[in-house]
């Protein structure tokens, strides 16, 4: 079940793509809908993972690439309907930088005896303003609404920030030994 949750996540990519471009407020409702589901899946999946003693190898590499896929892709949609302009996009290249270096160290360490890249509490933060953040940014909403979801999403980016040094310096340290 967990997997398949996270077999969803990457599969409500294209609906929300979709939707996204899709003319009218009500197909961005839509995407915002259908992009936020795609999120709750993320909780569901390892807790439902974790709940019923489901947790696989096969998961446990799926999770996090469904993460960066539904997260590149709002990125990337957000970009081009000029939702992020400016400056605003370095905040995106920090979040889909960070994610990259992130999995390739994880690639680069697995099998290290003693290794883990665990969650941490900051880095569930930064996963909740992530979300909240592009949710608003990808509603049919401007205003004070918008501005928010940008200053959201500037939090977002310097928790990434962050928390990846953390997990560089981890991935260093066990890479030196």
């Amino acid at each position: 079940m967990a997997n398949f949750l996270t077999l969803m996540r990457i599969l409500l990519i294209i609906p929300f793509a979709v939707c996204f471009f899709l003319p009218g407020d009500m197909a961005r409702w839509g995407a915002v809908f259908i992009f936020v589901l795609a999120g709750v899946t993320d909780f569901f999946d390892g807790y439902i993972a974790r709940k019923l003693n489901q947790m696989s190898a096969l998961g446990a590499a799926l999770d996090p690439i469904a993460d960066k896929l539904l997260t590149g892709a709002a990125l990337l949609l957000l970009a081009y309907a000029g939702l992020t302009p400016g400056w605003h996009m370095v905040a995106s290249l920090a979040i889909l930088l960070r994610e990259i270096l992130i999995s390739g160290l994880r690639e680069a360490v697995a099998g290290k005896a003693g290794v883990a890249f665990p969650v941490t509490q900051l880095a569930k933060w930064k996963t909740t303003f992530q979300f909240v953040a592009l949710a608003i940014l990808i509603a049919p909403l401007g205003g004070i609404i918008h501005f928010i979801g940008l200053a959201l999403f500037w939090v977002a980016a310097v928790l990434t920030v962050w928390t990846g040094y953390g997990y560089v310096t981890t991935a260093v340290k066990a890479l030196k030994s």
